[in-house]
């Protein structure tokens, strides 16, 4: 099973991907920020700075993916078609 389920499409996270170079996934509920942190580098061949994970109230895990500053989080939100 991947580690990466899907990427959100909120409001809240899309304003995330400008204004804090933020990506948000839910991610697999055994997963843990490290985990995250390499699925996701490995992917998207970018290098991430910092993971932060939490569950929702609907017990869906999320993860706040931020990366490094030569990386941009709107290309690879273009890339998945969330903008």
């Amino acid at each position: 099973m991947s580690i990466l389920m899907y990427p959100l499409a909120t409001e809240k996270a899309i304003n995330a991907i400008d204004r804090e170079n933020v990506i948000t996934y839910v991610v697999a509920m055994s997963a843990t920020a490290k985990q995250v942190k390499e699925e996701f580098e490995k992917t998207f061949n970018v290098k991430v700075k910092k993971v932060n994970v939490e569950i929702d109230p609907k017990n869906n895990k999320k993860a706040y993916i931020k990366l490094g500053k030569e990386f941009k989080a709107s290309d690879i939100a273009l890339k998945l078609k969330l903008l």
